[in-house]
């Protein structure tokens, strides 16, 4: 009698012991699911005093080989060594294509227009504006990714907007036989207006001459409310490769000695200033703060600074 029941108990014990596994087991089968791929948000919003500041992902891809577009001018193993402190690899590099939207609650002002007229009005859309809301759109500089996004088929992208751009970089690509410049922003001219180094687009929105990477490359700096940001454009095109790295050349830099001075100047100011920027080709959401780094500079990704403004 006793060891039946002792055997009994063994029984219901493992058998009880088994239930919980079956049931994980069972619920695990239930519960699988097909892998969703990676996401990325394609809009950050934050405000700066009383303007409301959105990046917008307009585009990314992989390139090949990224040093025969940064570090041009140091060795394969210095190229290495600064990728490897980094944690990058060097084979390959992320390209972001960041354009930025602020409010200031009188205008919507698009900066840059990313790749194509598709993927801007995705784009602006996805901030939750249409582009027929967008009353000015601001060109800091005439390479192709960005002012591809000017026109949908033949038509202009954002219908209602004002254009305004650096003089200086418009009569550069005007007289250069450009066909993206003669396609995308010559149709336009009559809706443009042109400032110099230090002009104003609105109140809080003055553009700072940057050249080298085009003759007239021009940043904006903004301004609300005793909150300043600046919008770098392409100044440095990477976090590392030319931003930790001033002097080192970058392919797309029309004049190399040029852009190497406006880094070193504009990001210097920055740092000093403690004043927060986006780059258009930095890691998305694009925006973080500069410090210097022995002979160059550190970026400092956003993290929760502006939320608290």
């Amino acid at each position: 009698m006793t060891d039946s029941v002792k055997l009994t108990r063994r029984a219901a014990l493992a058998g009880a012991a088994a239930i919980p596994f079956a049931a994980a087991m069972t619920g695990r089968a239930q519960a699988m699911a097909p892998m969703q791929g990676a996401q990325m948000t394609k809009v950050n919003r934050f405000m700066l005093g009383g303007f409301e500041v959105s990046t917008l992902m307009a585009g990314t891809r992989t390139v090949p080989e990224p040093q025969n577009i940064f570090g041009m001018n140091v060795s394969a193993d210095e190229f290495a060594a600064a990728s490897a402190a980094a944690h990058i690899p060097t084979d390959k590099a992320q390209f972001f294509f960041t354009p930025t939207l602020i409010n200031t609650g009188a205008e919507l002002i698009l900066f840059d227009t990313g790749l194509n007229g598709a993927g801007i009005a995705a784009a602006v859309t996805a901030a939750g504006y249409t582009p027929d809301q967008v009353t000015h759109v601001v060109l800091t500089h005439m390479h192709g990714d960005h002012i591809g996004g000017l026109m949908t088929d033949g038509a202009p992208t954002f219908a209602n907007a004002a254009y305004v751009t650096g003089q200086q970089e418009y009569d550069f690509w005007a007289g250069a036989g450009n066909e993206g410049f003669d396609k995308s922003v010559r149709p336009l001219a009559e809706k443009m207006s042109f400032l110099a180094d230090g002009g104003s687009v609105t109140s809080g929105i003055i553009s700072v001459l940057a050249n080298g990477h085009t003759p007239g490359h021009m940043g904006y700096m903004v301004e609300s409310n005793g909150q300043q940001l600046m919008l770098i454009a392409d100044l440095a095109n990477h976090y590392v490769w030319s931003l930790a790295y001033p002097d080192w050349e970058v392919k797309f830099d029309a004049d190399k000695a040029a852009a190497a001075a406006s880094r070193r100047k504009v990001l210097g100011m920055l740092a000093a200033d403690k004043v927060p920027f986006i780059g258009y080709h930095m890691p998305f959401p694009a925006l973080g703060y500069v410090e210097t780094r022995g002979d160059g500079f550190q970026y400092v990704p956003h993290s929760y600074q502006l939320m608290m403004s």
